[in-house]
Formats: structure tokens, sequence, C-alpha cells
């Protein structure tokens, strides 16, 4: 379960920094990155120097059941190339994904 899980959060990745702002790769640096992964759940974020971010949690309810669910949360944000900033806080599990954005100055 744990193994399905880490390849959904590298497809959730991978797919939120395709959608980001696309600009030299070499003039981007990663601030900061933090992970851990538990039994019952996961947590990372990370920080790069063109403004994105992203905070995510994910935990394993009711893990010894049958209907075990994995509930996430999180945020991201991220600099529009129209310079607007933009935030994303989300959350996903047995009803799906429910994102809220706003928008910054």
């Amino acid at each position: 379960m744990l193994k399905k899980n880490a390849v959904v959060l590298v497809c959730v990745l991978v797919a939120v920094c395709a959608g980001a702002p696309q600009q030299n790769p070499q003039d981007v640096q990663i601030l900061r990155f933090d992970s851990n992964v538990e039994p019952d759940g996961y947590s990372f974020a990370y920080e790069t120097s063109d403004g994105t971010s992203r905070q995510e949690e994910g935990k394993l309810d009711n893990p010894q059941s049958e209907n075990a669910a994995l509930t996430v949360t999180g945020q991201y944000a991220y600099v529009a190339p129209d310079g607007k900033h933009y935030t994303v806080t989300f959350t996903a599990g047995p009803n799906g994904f429910q994102p809220k954005t706003s928008l910054g100055q």
C-alpha cells in the first residue's frame, strides 16, 4: 500500500511541477526540502527560489481495517507569468480532491 502511495505522490509532484510557470531550470534553486515517511502516513514540504512551494501530509485512516483510506491535506503556491501569486489549499480522500484557490498580490 505504501509503495502505491509513493507512486501516486510522485505522479502528483510531476503534475504540479509541470503546471508551474516554466523558467530556465538553472536559475531556480531548492531553498528547502523536508520529507518524512512513516508506516501510517507521510509529510513533505519544499520551497524554491522562484516562489513555488508545496506542503503535504498524508495519513492512513483505519489502517487495520478493510476500509483503510489515505487522507491527504496540503497546499501549493506559485507565481504566474503575469506576476500574481496563487495558492491552492486542498484535501483529498474518500470524497475526492477538494481544492480551494486564492489569489495573492
